[in-house]
């Protein structure tokens, strides 16, 4: 087996948590806009936002597990979950361990959106640009292949388009009916 294969592990998984979980605010900002509520139902770009966000709830698991296992720098406990606790590039680990902590108070409000209520879970979730903002840094400056053009190029554009939609919504607001005030119920 190559001994490099939980590195290779880490990198990828990583790098397609930070992709779906752009995707995810995309489609979040895409139903809460309302911008394309004629092409799809609203309920469809929700149901898409909430299997994205659970994609990367697995995938960026996936990366933190093989950088355990990885023995080219030891990561234990401390270092991936105490920002500044990593001796290896320790601001852009912090970086990764900011965005951790986003994405599960996100995801956990989200679960919990029922009990909580509308108003916590709302104020929550505008946590996600945060996130994604977060894990672009953590990528930027602990990433290996930031200086590759294959990835660094559909990278900007996803940054581009989650900006611009972010910066559409800050501006136009929410339009009536782009989300209810009560969890959406789909027939499954």
């Amino acid at each position: 087996m190559n001994d490099q294969l939980t590195w290779y592990l880490a990198r990828s998984a990583g790098l397609v948590a930070w992709v779906i979980a752009g995707v995810a605010v995309c489609f979040g900002l895409l139903a809460s806009t309302g911008l394309l509520r004629d092409a799809r139902p609203k309920v469809w770009f929700v149901d898409v936002h909430r299997m994205l966000s659970g994609l990367t709830v697995t995938f960026t698991a996936i990366h933190i597990l093989a950088i355990f296992a990885d023995d080219y720098v030891d990561f234990g406990v401390v270092a991936v979950l105490v920002p500044y606790g990593s001796h290896w590039r320790p601001g852009a680990v912090a970086w990764g361990i900011a965005a951790l902590y986003l994405l599960l108070a996100v995801e956990i409000t989200s679960r919990l959106r029922t009990r909580i209520g509308e108003r916590v879970w709302r104020a929550t979730h505008w946590l996600s640009p945060a996130l994604f903002v977060t894990a672009t840094v953590h990528g930027l400056t602990g990433g290996t292949d930031v200086t590759d053009l294959a990835v660094l190029s559909p990278a900007a554009g996803l940054v581009t388009f989650a900006a611009g939609l972010l910066w559409w919504r800050l501006r136009h607001g929410r339009p009536t009916g782009a989300l209810s005030r009560e969890p959406l119920r789909t027939n499954r």
